[in-house]
């Protein structure tokens, strides 16, 4: 599986992601479902995160959304 980075700016840095497309499918099909910005659920999502990385936390969101 290769990676596919996306760059997003959160709490006024500018940073990049790189997660498989299947999960960056799932995180899309989210934000459509939510009606916000992939930008907007990510912000979300990195605003509970505690200390794990932002990938990671992707990660289990798109885990968590499939249930």
């Amino acid at each position: 599986m290769s990676l596919k980075k996306r760059s997003f700016s959160l709490s006024g840095h500018r940073t990049s992601v790189a997660l498989e497309a299947e999960f960056w499918a799932v995180i899309d099909r989210c934000a459509a479902r939510d009606n916000i910005s992939l930008a907007a659920l990510v912000a979300q999502i990195d605003a509970t995160r505690g200390e794990q990385p932002l990938a990671s936390a992707l990660r289990l969101y798109a885990l968590a959304a499939r249930q």
